[in-house]
């Protein structure tokens, strides 16, 4: 991770590390010997993280990253095997998965993602991996599925005929050949996703932020439908941002060649 500013804070002694960075919470899987495996504890600091990052207004956009050189290895089995469970009520695998943001969310692999690894870099609005990086949905091949956003996502992300190789082989796709097919934002050498990560987090800090929450939510409720209902759901976000503060603010900025001073309001 880059030297952190006079803004930073951490948090530690969970299995999910948080740090707050120039309006960037970055949330950090920090269970290394369990290739940061999810199990319930950990699952539950996630969703706690993603609670601060929509509580907080002062905090613009997330990072999701894993230690120790793996993103995320999917469900801890062995805890499941002990009864716990990785879903979080109905927020979906890891408090992720089927979380409802209004905050852009980047992930930062390294190493392996693998099973609901795979699934919480598909909820992520941005991903960034190193070269060396491998995403995987190995579900078919222990009998299951993916049922928390691999089956419903990745064909959106991917060609489709490439996402049906992945999900019905369970073979893993290398980042190289994930970037080539759109499902990157960013592509780095080994070590450095995370550094990437916090670049592209901080730069989308930097916007006005009504109307980062606006693009965020139109990403995320009106793709998917009928385009005269997008329409309708985008037009009640715009009329919000434009009659905003922070418009008018933009718009005084630009004309005295200035940076703009954002309120949120």
């Amino acid at each position: 991770m880059s030297t952190p500013d006079q803004s930073t804070e951490q948090t530690t002694g969970t299995p999910v590390r948080v740090e707050v960075t120039g309006g960037v919470l970055v949330a950090t899987i920090d269970r290394p010997r369990a290739k940061n495996s999810v199990d319930a504890a950990t699952a539950r600091a996630l969703a706690d993280a993603l609670d601060r990052l929509e509580d907080d207004p002062d905090l613009r956009v997330g990072v999701l990253t894993g230690a120790g050189g793996t993103f995320c290895a999917g469900m801890d089995l062995k805890a499941f095997a002990r009864g716990e469970s990785p879903v979080v009520g109905d927020r979906g695998f890891a408090g992720v998965t089927r979380s409802r943001r209004t905050k852009p969310l980047v992930a930062a692999v390294e190493g392996w993602a693998l099973g609901g690894g795979t699934e919480l870099a598909l909820a992520c609005d941005l991903v960034v991996a190193a070269a060396d990086a491998r995403f995987g949905l190995p579900e078919v091949t222990r009998g299951i599925v993916a049922p928390e956003g691999g089956m419903l996502r990745l064909p959106k992300a991917l060609p489709r005929a490439v996402a049906a190789e992945l999900l019905l082989t369970g073979e893993p796709l290398p980042a190289e050949r994930a970037e080539r097919y759109g499902l990157l934002t960013r592509l780095t050498p080994p070590g450095e996703a995370l550094v990437a990560a916090l670049d592209l987090a901080h730069r989308i800090a930097a916007g006005a932020p009504l109307a980062v929450r606006a693009v965020t939510r139109v990403l995320h409720e009106a793709l998917d439908v009928e385009e005269s209902e997008g329409f309708r759901r985008q037009d009640a976000l715009v009329r919000e941002v434009l009659t905003s503060s922070d418009a008018a603010e933009g718009a005084r900025a630009f004309a005295e060649r200035r940076a703009p001073v954002w309120t949120g309001r």
